[in-house]
């Protein structure tokens, strides 16, 4: 080998072991059972109103314009839902018929009036504390994520590979911790250059300090990954192929949700993943760009859910965003940054086909601050739940410091542990 190409080679590789921000990487045995839970958070502050609306609510139909509501007829007519709140006629947007599907097959719950208690309408600020998980201590070092992996028994760090970011950058969820792989697309997570530069570069690593560690550990990760992926007699990888003839939207979250089902069906022993879905801050002209990040949505978690039909009793899947917006509109067609919101929970354990959670109402003095859906539903109570029942892990004083407010709202089968309020992991 020429030094030219060996010095390339070795940049090449460094900088595929930098792109993926791992500092530590296990597997657990292939076919191992675990839950899997994935936590989809859409940014930008998502209009709950115009997902899932009370169409015969007066407030509702007197304060929105019709082209930013949900109707009961006409061209906005939507989708209409069972076992809603509070006798009220609520609506999936129409753009949303795989939502509606899941919804009408019990595997979809439907939570309303959910969010952030503390009442901020900066996006900044609601993402950090949201993925801090503390409503009180906003310095805190690691992400909610984090403290459940560190706190979880139910995970063995010598052999198991227990969370992933499906994103270019690591979301402050996952803050502090150094085994989690944030990586866009699973076909992509290789050495640049000729396969034969591994074993150079690992002859250079071959102490105990932490960036041996670091590098052996991505190296690893990388030969495993490649070594498990599917490939035709060449020895070149060939397309994954989604079951159950699902189609994924040519569009970044439909992408990241095909990634997301390669890895799992990898059975590498993935716990925890999450993924992001943005361009949900609708300021203006809001009627088009929503329905179209709706269709996105309701696509891509249909044909997600559809392709992994063989994990329905393994998977849980949390839909939530920043906070809602406002239930008047502004003056450039598009809504302003509000407060409580919608979530959804889907699964093969949800006791779906309902809608759960306290309807505030949205006549003027049950509106927060006059203006916006009233929270009534911590979205910690909604995590804690998938958390205790599906996870196993009854440590929600250190998962979500000052959290001691935890009563299930019963949309998930299982168990829910003693409840341990203490800040000890």
């Amino acid at each position: 080998m020429k030094r030219r190409e060996f010095l390339g080679g070795c940049s090449a590789a460094i900088a595929a072991m930098a792109g993926s921000r791992i500092s530590g990487f296990a597997f657990a045995p292939e076919g191992e059972a675990n839950q899997i839970f994935i936590y989809v958070f859409l940014r930008g502050g998502c209009d709950g109103l115009n997902l899932v609306a009370p169409v015969n609510d007066l407030s509702y139909a007197a304060d929105r314009p019709y082209e930013l509501r949900v109707t009961d007829s006409g061209d906005n007519e939507g989708l209409l839902l069972g076992n809603a709140l509070s006798g009220l006629d609520f609506r999936l947007h129409k753009k949303a018929p795989e939502l509606k599907e899941l919804y009408d097959s019990n595997a979809l719950a439907i939570i309303h009036a959910a969010g952030l208690t503390n009442g901020t309408r900066s996006h900044f600020d609601a993402m950090d504390i949201i993925e801090r998980g503390s409503l009180d201590n906003k310095n805190l070092s690691e992400g909610w994520f984090t403290r459940y992996l560190n706190s979880t028994t139910s995970i063995n760090s010598s052999n198991m590979f227990p969370s992933m970011a499906i994103s270019a950058s690591m979301p402050t969820s996952f803050l502090g911790n150094n085994s989690t792989l944030a990586v866009n697309n699973i076909n992509e997570y290789k050495l640049r250059g000729d396969p034969k530069y591994n074993d150079f570069l690992r002859s250079f690593y071959t102490g105990k300090t932490l960036l041996d560690e670091a590098a052996n550990n991505a190296l690893n990760s990388i030969k495993y990954i490649n070594d498990h992926l599917p490939k035709d007699l060449t020895g070149k990888v060939v397309p994954y192929a989604p079951e159950n003839d699902s189609k994924y939207p040519e569009n970044p979250f439909g992408k990241s949700l095909q990634t997301l089902a390669q890895i799992i069906k990898m059975d590498m022993g993935l716990q925890v993943a999450s993924v992001d879905y943005g361009g949900w801050d609708t300021h203006e002209h809001q009627a088009n760009t929503f329905a179209s990040l709706t269709e996105g949505l309701s696509k891509s978690l249909g044909a997600f859910y559809n392709d992994l039909s063989n994990y329905h009793s393994k998977i849980t899947i949390m839909v939530m965003s920043e906070f809602g917006r406002r239930l008047k509109s502004n003056k450039s067609g598009g809504t302003d940054h509000g407060h409580g919101n919608v979530m959804f929970v889907l699964g093969g354990d949800v006791k779906g086909g309902k809608m759960y959670g306290k309807w505030p109402g949205l006549e003027n003095q049950q509106l927060d601050n006059s203006v916006d859906l009233a929270v009534t539903t911590d979205y910690r109570t909604v995590l804690s739940e998938i958390i205790m029942r599906k996870l196993t892990n009854p440590k929600l004083g250190y998962i979500f410091p000052g959290y001691k407010e935890y009563k299930p709202l019963d949309f998930i089968s299982g168990n829910d542990l003693k409840v341990d309020y203490s800040a000890i992991k």
